[in-house]
């Protein structure tokens, strides 16, 4: 997606240690015509790669969120977030998975509520990065608890120096992505 690349090459920054700073229009700051522009083109991308009948759109919180938003927006179906926190309002009828945060460090524990990932959910997993997977395969082991069928997952920024998407075809589901980033000789090099 032109859009994302150019805003990727005129404002991402390399944090160092593979970390890619997108907070002045994604992860901090958002830009929400960026963002609904984005969340179209995945929509579009996977009734193009012809995924039918997708009834719900999971993500992890904090990032994914805006992302998962207008991808559910534009499909006009339900959104529902992993939890890093369990709030009061959650029963036990939840499901518990967990992941490795890179950007922060730690293994946190990602859930659920039960009643909102159903069997006969069709699924469709939608994040701001792929890098090595981990947040995905958690928001994946979800979808298999729940009895759902994961049918495609969808990332705004790809590093394929992480092999994230390697990790990911156990999963055996179309893998779409808006722009990749590469790090040669310790810049960015961004395509589509």
């Amino acid at each position: 997606m032109q859009a994302l690349v150019e805003r990727i090459r005129s404002q991402a920054v390399h944090l160092g240690n593979g970390l890619i700073g997108v907070d002045s229009f994604i992860n901090h700051q958002v830009d929400p015509h960026l963002i609904t522009e984005m969340g179209h083109a995945l929509a579009q991308a996977f009734v193009e790669a012809k995924v039918p009948e997708i009834t719900r759109i999971v993500t992890a919180e904090v990032s994914g969120i805006s992302l998962a938003f207008t991808t559910a927006q534009a499909m006009g179906i339900p959104m529902v977030f992993a939890r890093k926190h369990r709030p009061k309002t959650m029963q036990d009828d939840h499901f518990a998975a967990h992941t490795r945060s890179y950007t922060h460090g730690k293994t946190v524990t990602l859930r659920i509520a039960a009643p909102y990932l159903q069997a006969h959910d069709r699924v469709l997993i939608i994040d701001d990065f792929l890098a090595t997977g981990d947040t995905i395969m958690a928001l994946a082991e979800f979808v298999q608890l729940s009895g759902a069928a994961l049918c495609g997952i969808g990332c705004a920024i790809e590093k394929p120096f992480e092999k994230g998407r390697d990790r990911l075809s156990e999963l055996r589901v179309p893998i779409v992505t808006l722009a990749r980033v590469e790090l040669i000789d310790q810049r960015l090099h961004v395509t589509d």
